[in-house]
């Protein structure tokens, strides 16, 4: 595995089975600093398992990686300091204010009180959540509730965001809002590994890959993708092209 210190991510070889099953096969791949990369699968496909070893949670059993400079391998704990993670059930507390939520998770994450105050009013600012911060959290409408989710999971200033998910339940106009913060965070250097079923969300990001089977079927910008997968179709579209790799990797 070589590093480059434009990495944020790098992969090589990766693998997980469960006995006999393998759910990730032997993938390799690489995500820039500050790069929005969308990794795409049907269910089962091996995208969740592959984010649980990116994220420190489970153990491969093959291969190598590396997240914000920290192995995967050997230091789990330092790579849990350095990412955040959202998933589409996020968990937050519908009886407490969003200040109240923010607060909680600032203590989770061990931030020093000293620096609590000063982490509270970016996150509301950040999110546009200041006006409703002593609002009941279960009392907002869900997009609202999404951009609170996140904004608790860059309370400690991740190097890499883990989105899983993000914007699943809530309307079009909402996302779009959304992802405009997506691209904000990325501007600003923050390294973004997001998972979405929207092939229209998809087109945001830099570079995709495509997992089937436990296996990458595609890697590159979408319409790189969409070219290789779709040839001789000028109207073919990310979604298009999703299908044509799931179908020829037996989904």
């Amino acid at each position: 595995m070589t590093l480059s210190n434009t990495d944020a991510i790098v992969v090589s070889g990766l693998e997980k089975k469960f006995g006999d099953f393998v759910a990730v096969n032997r993938i390799s791949f690489s995500v820039k600093k500050g790069e929005i990369f969308g990794f795409l699968g049907s269910n089962g496909s091996g995208k969740s398992t592959t984010i649980r070893m990116l994220c420190g949670i489970i153990t491969p059993t093959s291969g190598s990686g590396s997240v914000a400079g920290f192995d995967i391998l050997r230091e789990p704990e330092g790579i849990r300091q350095a990412i955040g993670y959202m998933s589409q059930k996020f968990s937050l507390y519908e009886d407490l204010t969003p200040a109240e939520n923010v607060r909680f998770y600032l203590g989770v994450y061990n931030i020093p009180q000293h620096q609590w105050p000063e982490r509270t009013r970016w996150i509301l600012t950040l999110t546009r959540l200041n006006d409703v911060r002593d609002r009941l959290t279960g009392e907002l409408p869900p997009g609202w509730r999404q951009r609170l989710a996140l904004g608790c999971a860059l309370l400690h200033r991740p190097q890499v965001l883990f989105l899983d998910e993000p914007t699943s339940g809530v309307d079009p106009l909402t996302r779009g809002h959304f992802w405009d913060f997506i691209r904000r965070l990325a501007a600003d250097g923050t390294t973004v590994f997001v998972t979405t079923h929207y092939m229209d969300e998809a087109r945001f990001c830099q570079r995709i890959a495509m997992i089937n089977a436990g296996s990458i079927v595609a890697i590159g910008t979408p319409d790189t993708i969409i070219g290789q997968a779709c040839p001789g179709r000028p109207d073919a579209d990310l979604g298009d092209a999703f299908v044509a790799l799931m179908k020829r990797g037996g989904a």
